[in-house]
């Protein structure tokens, strides 16, 4: 059945990730996973094909600070962010997750990695995570019904607070000012 993503070259989204100047020792050794696991995938953006695989992730921000949400089954606080459809980009994805999981109407998304992290999954699964700065604006979020309701607005320091570990580098580096 070939990648689902072929409209995302193979090579793009590694040059992507190997030209990421980590922020941290973290991602440092998350680029060196991503990079090792994805080059031994035949369908790296298949959450069916293979236990480890590519996801996308927004992090979300706007005058109010930063949207986190409560993972309803992991139960730390993240940023939104999922699996990559058939024929979608990472960072579509990315905001696709985000509006779905938000509610809110979020803004472009431009195709610049902001971050890059390896972690455990649901399901035993290990996501190769790419992220993406989305402008939020400053409504309220509203997630759907199914979606987490643990979610809202932090400002930054609260959101480093709340962070998991693979997170928190990012918004330090992030952070305005």
């Amino acid at each position: 059945m070939g990648d689902p993503t072929a409209a995302v070259p193979r090579e793009w989204v590694r040059a992507a990730v190997a030209a990421r100047v980590p922020v941290d020792q973290r991602e440092r050794v998350s680029i060196e996973r991503f990079l090792a696991a994805f080059d031994l995938l035949t369908e790296p953006f298949s959450e069916t094909a293979d236990p480890v695989h590519v996801t996308a992730s927004a992090i979300v921000v706007g005058p109010r600070g930063v949207v986190l949400h409560r993972h309803k089954r992991l139960g730390i606080w993240l940023q939104p962010g999922g699996h990559i459809d058939p024929g979608e980009t990472p960072w579509d994805a990315a905001r696709r997750e985000a509006r779905e999981e938000t509610g809110l109407d979020v803004g472009s998304v431009t195709d610049q990695l902001v971050h890059v992290d390896v972690h455990p999954g649901p399901r035993a699964h290990t996501h190769l995570d790419l992220r993406y700065l989305v402008e939020g604006g400053d409504a309220d979020p509203a997630p759907p019904v199914g979606e987490s309701q643990e979610i809202g607005w932090f400002d930054w320091s609260a959101a480093i607070e709340l962070a998991d570990d693979g997170l928190r580098g990012a918004l330090l580096a992030l952070r305005p000012g």
